[in-house]
């Protein structure tokens, strides 16, 4: 194997002992660049202009070498400077916590010293090629153990290894790229290109020759030919963002593409092949852009031979927490300070919280707090001011104007916590009101055909109708 074939691996720790001695077991799998601490990696990463794809991390890192403090800022610093890092520890701080922090920081792996380099190589290597293995068997960058959020892993691991079209629905900022990118590294095209293109960010004009390329001369500008997405994605994977503001007539061309592979830059008659994986993401319903004609439904079939619904943050309940968590780690060693951390009814109100910006707004508030109120505790009314509650419409006293049986978990805590005692039979006896009218409603007062959508018998609905003092709706004429 060439040196130009290795990928690279950064290897951090003080001991110039170990770092020797891995340098040694490691050189003939991997360009290994060895430093000592952060301040030597940043010289590093200077010099070569680029953080390499993985990293072997020691948490006890001076100047505080018996603690891992170091190492998780170090952590976070990569992480924060290559998303797409695959960061392992190894440490002999082995216990749960530290392993549990680094995760949530962003790291993949946990290695207990002493490790055998054969043993280590293989999970480098596995880790590489982001294989799925008993001691990861997680997927980066999708923080979470809600259920929501392991049906989430579970769909990329069983969508990644096609190479059928996907299509990625969810709403703005729930982090529909961060699943396109897992779906490109989880599958045989991770060392492949993945390009990514927003539609909804260029010009109509612009749209085609950035796909499909152009020849020179094709329009004014085009001083010279260019290839698109298409070509320069190669054999990877092409992850087209806001699909559903693609334009009519460009959608016929994607269309052709996906069904034979065949495209024509803008100015030419010669046909050329595109191998990419093609993955689209949407927060439009395109079933219902199709039925009023702003999308074709031949496309939406052609792009949606797999859909992944990337679950919105008001459904991740306590997840909430684990990514406020990891994000003030990032950002404030980062920064350079202390992260921040939460009143007890402070942290009532984080969870109560509909978050209608999903993570990208999480995200953010995250870092105006680090900003703010780095190294303190925040409180009630000092969070309040960065939720933005008339688009929410659910924090803190005003939880929601429905009842506690429709909220998650953590936001019906917050309900007992602001608003006390409540009157339990009485809040389902509505919860159940609600379901009843919104069924018949739907079915038209089809008795049989609500009673199928809330999963009961006909007779139990009627049942239910007349103990509740109301009529109920006449049997349809045969």
């Amino acid at each position: 194997m060439t040196t130009a074939a290795k990928p690279d691996l950064l290897v951090v720790d003080d001991d110039p002992l170990i770092t020797d001695t891995l340098d040694f077991a490691l050189s003939r799998d991997f360009n290994v660049f060895a430093a000592a601490s952060r301040a030597d990696v940043r010289t590093l990463l200077a010099q070569i202009e680029r953080v390499p794809p993985l990293a072997l991390v020691d948490l006890g890192l001076p100047p505080l070498p018996h603690r891992p403090d170091e190492g998780f800022r170090l952590i976070a610093d990569l992480v924060a400077a290559s998303p797409d890092v695959r960061i392992v520890v190894l440490s002999g701080q082995h216990d749960e916590a530290h392993a549990r922090h680094a995760r949530t920081l962003g790291a993949v792996d946990f290695v207990a010293k002493p490790c055998a380099p054969e043993e280590l190589k293989r999970r480098l290597l596995a880790t590489l090629r982001f294989d799925p293995t008993p001691e990861r068997g997680d997927i980066a960058g999708l923080i979470g153990t809600s259920p929501p959020i392991r049906r989430l892993r579970e769909q990329i691991r069983q969508s990644a290894p096609s190479p059928f079209p996907v299509l990625i629905e969810g709403e703005s900022g729930t982090g529909k790229e961060r699943v396109a990118e897992a779906l490109h590294r989880e599958g045989p095209r991770a060392t492949r290109p993945f390009l990514a293109l927003n539609c909804a960010a260029i010009s109509a004009s612009l749209v085609e020759p950035t796909l499909f390329g152009h020849a020179r001369g094709a329009f004014t500008g085009a001083t010279g030919a260019r290839a698109g997405y298409f070509e320069d994605a190669d054999d990877g994977t092409l992850f087209l963002d806001e699909i559903g503001e693609l334009p009519l007539d460009l959608q016929a061309k994607l269309l052709r593409v996906l069904e034979n592979g065949e495209f024509q830059r803008v100015g030419e008659t010669r046909t050329r092949t595109s191998r990419a994986r093609v993955v689209a993401a949407t927060n439009r319903d395109l079933r219902h852009e199709a039925r009023d004609g702003r999308f074709r439904i031949d496309l939406y079939h052609r792009l949606s031979v797999f859909t992944i619904q990337v679950p919105p943050l008001r459904e991740l309940d306590a997840d909430k927490r684990l990514l406020r968590d990891h994000f003030a780690a990032r950002f404030a060693a980062q920064a350079g300070t202390a992260p921040f951390t939460l009143a007890a009814d402070a942290e009532a109100l984080w969870d109560a919280y509909a978050f209608p910006g999903n993570v990208r707004e999480l995200r953010n508030i995250v870092i105006r707090l680090v900003t703010r109120h780095a190294g303190r505790t925040v409180d009630r009314a000092a969070l309040l001011e960065e939720f933005d509650l008339d688009a929410a419409g659910t924090a803190g006293a005003d939880v929601a104007a429905a009842p506690p049986g429709m909220l998650s978990t953590a936001q019906a805590r917050a309900w007992l916590e602001t608003r006390g005692p409540i009157d339990l039979d009485a809040e389902l006896e509505a919860l159940q009101r609600h379901f009843i009218d919104a069924a018949l409603d739907l079915t038209g007062g089809n008795l049989a055909q609500a009673a199928r959508l809330l999963g009961v018998q006909r007779t139990t609905l009627y049942g239910r109708l007349q103990s509740a003092g109301r009529e109920p709706p006449a049997r349809p004429a045969a």
